[in-house]
């Protein structure tokens, strides 16, 4: 008896190549416009409390709202191995919508060397974000501390008289990530 070993390999078809070699390049294109995505979409609903920017004249345009007050609460976030002290120099202001006012956070390097910062603001209800408008902020770059350095760190910003009349609270909440290691 003959024992035949019937042994034939299959083929990949080059329509399923053509898949495994598709997927891979549509995932990383994802990933990629995933951060745009997520930025524009945030600009246009307010998501995630991003605040925008504006010029000294455009805010100089706005009709101040002198019946209205708002409060808006300033509040600061570290990591659990930051070393910096951070504090907003106020806790809260009343403010009247289409007034710029200016306030300051006070940041002190901790460390006996030099370190770099950046600020993430984020504003709450997410909704006001859209409202919240900076003509000078400390966020809008990076900030150089030299060794034990204490800086005075100014935010110049106005509400927009058109913020929902149901919004009488804004929380603008800043956390300050050590970069040190991104530009190294």
């Amino acid at each position: 008896m003959a024992f035949k070993m019937a042994f034939r390999p299959k083929l990949i078809k080059p329509r399923r190549t053509a898949h495994l070699f598709l997927i891979p390049v549509v995932m990383f294109g994802f990933g990629y416009l995933m951060v745009p995505i997520y930025n524009v979409f945030c600009d246009l609903t307010g998501l995630n409390g991003k605040t925008g920017s504006i010029s000294v004249s455009q805010a100089n345009e706005f009709e101040i709202d002198v019946q209205r007050l708002v409060k808006v609460e300033f509040l600061s976030v570290l990591n659990q191995q930051a070393p910096w002290k951070f504090d907003p120099q106020v806790s809260s202001m009343l403010v009247n919508p289409g007034k710029p006012y200016t306030t300051h956070y006070i940041a002190t390097n901790q460390l006996g060397r030099e370190m770099v910062g950046q600020a993430i603001p984020s504003v709450a209800p997410s909704k006001a974000a859209a409202y919240f408008k900076k003509t000078e902020c400390f966020c809008f770059s990076q900030q150089k501390f030299e060794a034990n350095e204490l800086k005075q760190m100014p935010i110049t910003f106005v509400i927009d008289p058109a913020l929902p009349d149901d919004i009488n609270t804004v929380s603008l909440s800043y956390t300050l990530f050590d970069v040190n290691s991104r530009i190294n």
